[in-house]
């Protein structure tokens, strides 16, 4: 069952299993308020080169851009 399926359903009509992917979800977008979004094309491609790049900017450095404390 889909989750928009399962938004549509009462408590009482859900199955023990419905219950606890449902109960599962909540707990994940509570955490992670991005959880089950998609990332662009784009912007995965950029971090997967990021990710293989060897150049690394220091912290303080990236704090000092920003004008953060550090």
């Amino acid at each position: 069952m889909t989750p928009e399926a399962i938004d549509k359903k009462r408590v009482g009509d859900m199955t023990v299993g419905e219950l606890k992917t449902l109960i599962r979800n909540v707990v994940k977008e509570a955490i992670d308020p991005d959880y089950g979004l998609e990332l662009r094309t784009e912007i995965e491609k950029e971090l997967k080169e990021s990710l293989q790049s060897k150049e690394r900017i220091p912290v303080e450095e990236v704090a000092e851009k920003l004008g953060l404390k550090w």
